[in-house]
């Protein structure tokens, strides 16, 4: 697992649009975007204690969280995700699921069999025994990704935050969703060793400071 370094900053609306214009004058746009953005839907885990959230409330420095996601309205391509923390590095592991897989995580029928297939699935079904790790919270938001090369920078504006309730709804792309009100525009960049000064001029707003915004944690506001 590697770590690497992560900035997280809450901007507005006109930062958004004047940081678009500029990261896409001089970045490259990830290759994965249709017509430079997508959209993500999560489905975030916690225990009925809310330990990911609490621990991310106190900013505890070493944390970790588990989520389901896929892209672009497509459930058909399902990723389980792990996401580590540690201070200001972050790491993520991930396996593709198979549609029987999903369903049984999202059942709460994932046996020590089918977990066998894939370490990230065998800790999944290890802490949802032990922690009683379950679905909580639908997360739904729009990327606008931007890479470079030197560093493995990776620069993303993310908006339009929007939250569902009921975690069985996860496969469902029109399912309801609220939106966040309070939610901003969060910039982040993320690299490897350093971060090349080119970057980092591209990113500079005046007034604005690193954050520990969580879009986890924002969606938890309806429960």
């Amino acid at each position: 697992m590697q770590f690497r370094h992560e900035w997280k900053h809450e901007i507005n609306y006109g930062d958004q649009l004047a940081l678009r214009a500029r990261l896409g004058a001089v970045l490259e746009p990830d290759p994965h975007a249709q017509n430079g953005s997508y959209q993500i839907r999560s489905l975030y885990f916690d225990t009925p204690e809310d330990k990911a959230l609490r621990e991310k409330l106190e900013g505890v420095s070493r944390r970790e969280k588990f989520r389901l996601r896929y892209y672009d309205r497509d459930p058909s391509r399902v990723l389980l995700e792990k996401k580590s923390k540690l201070g200001g590095l972050c790491a993520k592991e991930q396996t593709l699921l198979t549609p029987g897989e999903v369903r049984a995580i999202l059942e709460g029928s994932l046996t020590p069999e089918m977990a066998a297939r894939h370490p990230l699935l065998g800790e999944l079904e290890y802490k949802t025994t032990t922690q009683r790790l379950e679905p909580k919270t639908i997360v739904d938001y729009a990327r606008d990704p931007f890479v470079y090369g030197p560093g493995n920078v990776r620069v993303t504006l993310d908006y339009d935050l929007r939250a569902g309730l009921d975690p069985q709804d996860f496969l469902d792309p029109d399912c309801p969703t609220l939106p966040v009100f309070a939610g901003p525009v969060i910039l982040e960049v993320k690299w490897d060793e350093s971060l090349p000064d080119l970057v980092r001029d591209l990113c500079q707003l005046e007034g604005r400071r690193t954050s520990a915004f969580s879009k986890y944690a924002a969606c938890r506001v309806y429960g």
